[in-house]
């Protein structure tokens, strides 16, 4: 059985959400507030994290960071879970430390699919790792590998949420130059690394077949 740490400094929200995880079959631990949250990790290893952003006095981006400076803390994946509008700026800024970023209200059905998602991506890039460090590929190679195969998968979902929230496919709605430069920059960058991720798949894939050949 999993572990969810629910974070919101809204008794009424965690109350929501633990309900909701618990009739989904998962173990909840509550926090009510980035404090709290981080006084439980001192005691408690979740299997995953859901962070609200709106919270004071400590707002969920300032908690995710501190959650990430921690060693200890720093692998635990984090999903954001809020009301308020993803920015391109929160995106490009944040993106390398969150699994996903889901917007409230939300069905007891996304809220399983969200999570499940980043459990089974999480899973899935382990078992490719843990292959390939039995064959004995380069740590640095491997580690790189896991980091972009995240990391594209986390961005392209952003990109999704801020094309919806900014209606950047409709030709009628206007959006800002600022905007628009941030998410065509979000575009290059998921780009860039689809083909970085592609050339280490040819490495690996070129490394066993040649190790096959000789054996």
């Amino acid at each position: 059985m999993f572990t969810i740490l629910v974070v919101d400094d809204s008794p009424f929200i965690v109350d929501v959400f633990v309900t909701m995880l618990e009739r989904g079959g998962y173990r909840t631990v509550a926090a009510y507030g980035g404090e709290e949250c981080l006084e439980i990790l001192k005691t408690v290893t979740p299997d995953l994290i859901l962070l609200d952003i709106m919270m004071e006095p400590m707002d969920g981006w300032e908690t995710l960071e501190k959650v990430k400076e921690n060693p200890s803390t720093k692998e635990i994946p984090v999903l954001m879970l809020t009301a308020k509008q993803l920015t391109p700026a929160e995106a490009q800024e944040y993106g390398i430390y969150i699994e996903d970023y889901v917007l409230k209200p939300i069905t007891h059905r996304e809220l399983y699919d969200a999570i499940e998602h980043v459990l089974n991506r999480r899973q899935s890039i382990k078992s490719d790792m843990d292959m390939a460090k039995e064959s004995g590929f380069d740590a640095e190679i491997i580690t790189e590998y896991a980091r972009l195969s995240k990391s594209i998968d986390v961005n392209k979902r952003l990109m999704t949420i801020l094309e919806t929230t900014y209606n950047f496919n409709d030709s009628k709605v206007r959006v800002s130059d600022e905007i628009s430069r941030a998410i065509k920059s979000m575009e290059m960058n998921i780009k860039f690394q689809e083909n970085r991720l592609s050339q280490i798949k040819g490495e690996l894939s070129g490394t066993s077949a040649e190790k096959k050949i000789m054996s």
